[in-house]
């Protein structure tokens, strides 16, 4: 076992699964339930799986079915889950010892994607303080609104504020309503700030701060940053226009609105579908052709070393560029003036194609397992949970154990990453010191 976790690309997978555990055993307890009744296993696990991996996705009916305790206990799972297990603990090795070790140093550098060792210290600060304004800010702003625009008591309106602002930051999805937040859908002042709550926490660390540093000059900004940003603006701008063009008649979601809060409701929906989890609208509702755009958008996530899941806009873009150097018949690819290294189009391209393997398999297995569910319906709930987003169209609740047993497994999987799980797996990766001679095969 020692061994086995000598690596720090190792032990952020140990990380997740031990505080996954430990969040089981607690969602276990009688008191954790409104009833006092012990929670099942598999309940307890497919829970705290989607809190720590920060999915939102339930198999019960979270506000009725878990009491303040097991509430309390899952806003703690997705803190902890989206500012990462690594991070938080060596933010307490910050505050115990003052001081970081170069061992403390890599297993940060695993879970954030942080390039440079000396800059740790200045990161972790950073991302805990940037989670402490942003969730206290957006608690702010919706005590106020559900204490004085829905006559809430002050506790229940700081409860609510707290709960859902942790949600937004962490990109997790869990609400203290039935319906989501369908009934809010129209209050710009509830559903605006957990939206940017949203963006902000899945656009990513590293790219956030150099954007705000050089926020002048972004043709300085790294390939990295320039990827995230602009991708990131990208996809907001074009599932928005997706979804106001698409829904704009349907009487099930848009329809009923007005123009103006037709844009409120497609704008935050989009920014809550890339990982997000909350929803505005009746997914199940949506047009068919909403499906694959929603899909998509959920498979491409957010951004590098944030709350977000998916593959990564990063990923995504640089892959796009890959695309347009190799039709050009470029040599190289480029991105604003600065060549990609072959080793990171070599990652994105295993990140992609292991999140494709694992979709297939994974929406094969669904339909194996469960009878009578739909392609697109297992496609959509298996793509919800690999990219940690917490959407489900009915299948995820109506699943058989082993089913559920599915979905714990490809939440874990999209929470830690595909390429981290295979780096843990296979670490033992050997510099030759010879090359075999070149040969360049037919292709297509």
């Amino acid at each position: 076992m020692r061994r086995l976790l000598r690596h720090p690309v190792r032990l952020v997978p140990f990380g997740f699964l031990v505080t996954i555990m430990v969040g089981t055993g607690l969602l276990m307890l009688p008191w954790a339930t409104s009833e006092y009744r012990q929670t099942p296993f598999l309940t307890a696990l497919f829970t705290a799986t989607s809190a720590v991996s920060v999915t939102g996705m339930t198999i019960v009916d979270t506000p009725h079915y878990w009491n303040g305790f097991g509430l309390a206990m899952i806003t703690v799972l997705t803190q902890v889950g989206g500012l990462g297990i690594v991070t938080g603990a060596t933010l307490v090795i910050l505050v115990v010892a003052r001081r970081l070790g170069l061992r403390s140093r890599l297993l940060v550098q695993a879970e954030t994607a942080e390039f440079g060792l000396g800059d740790v210290r200045r990161l972790l600060l950073r991302i805990a303080g940037l989670a402490l304004v942003c969730e206290a800010v957006i608690t702010a702003i919706l005590t106020a609104r559900l204490w004085v625009a829905y006559d809430y008591p002050f506790g229940r309106a700081l409860w609510g504020g707290v709960f859902h602002a942790v949600q937004a930051f962490n990109n997790g999805g869990f609400a203290l309503y039935t319906d989501n937040l369908i009934g809010f859908s129209t209050d710009a002042w509830f559903t605006l700030p957990l939206s940017i709550g949203t963006i902000i926490g899945g656009l990513g660390f590293p790219a956030l701060f150099e954007a705000v540093r050089e926020w002048r000059q972004p043709a300085r900004w790294a390939v990295a940053t320039k990827l995230t940003v602009w991708g990131s603006l990208t996809l907001l701008t074009v599932g928005f226009l997706g979804l106001l063009v698409i829904e704009w008649e349907n009487p099930r979601t848009l329809g009923i609105h007005a123009w103006s809060e037709k844009l409120l409701v497609a704008f935050t929906q989009n920014a809550f579908t890339r990982t997000g989890g909350f929803n505005v609208i009746d997914v199940n509702s949506m047009e068919e052709e909403s499906y694959p755009l929603v899909i998509a958008l959920m498979f491409i996530g957010g951004g590098s070393a944030s709350t977000a899941g998916g593959i990564k806009v990063a990923t995504f873009f640089l892959l796009a560029f890959v695309l347009w150097a190799e039709l050009r018949g470029e040599p190289d690819v480029t991105v604003g003036h600065r060549r990609v290294a072959t080793a990171s189009q070599r990652q994105a391209l295993t990140i992609a194609l292991l999140s494709v393997a694992l979709l297939a398999g994974g929406t094969m297995l669904l339909i194996f397992l469960t009878e009578g569910v739909p392609l697109y319906a297992a496609l959509f709930d298996v793509t919800s949970a690999l990219t940690t987003t917490g959407f489900s169209i009915g299948v995820a609740a109506s699943l058989p154990e082993n089913g559920q047993v599915a979905l714990i497994i490809l939440m874990f999987v999209g929470r830690i990453g595909p390429l981290t799980l295979g780096s843990a797996i296979a670490l033992n990766t050997r510099r030759r010191l010879y090359r075999y001679p070149e040969e360049q095969p037919i292709v297509g």
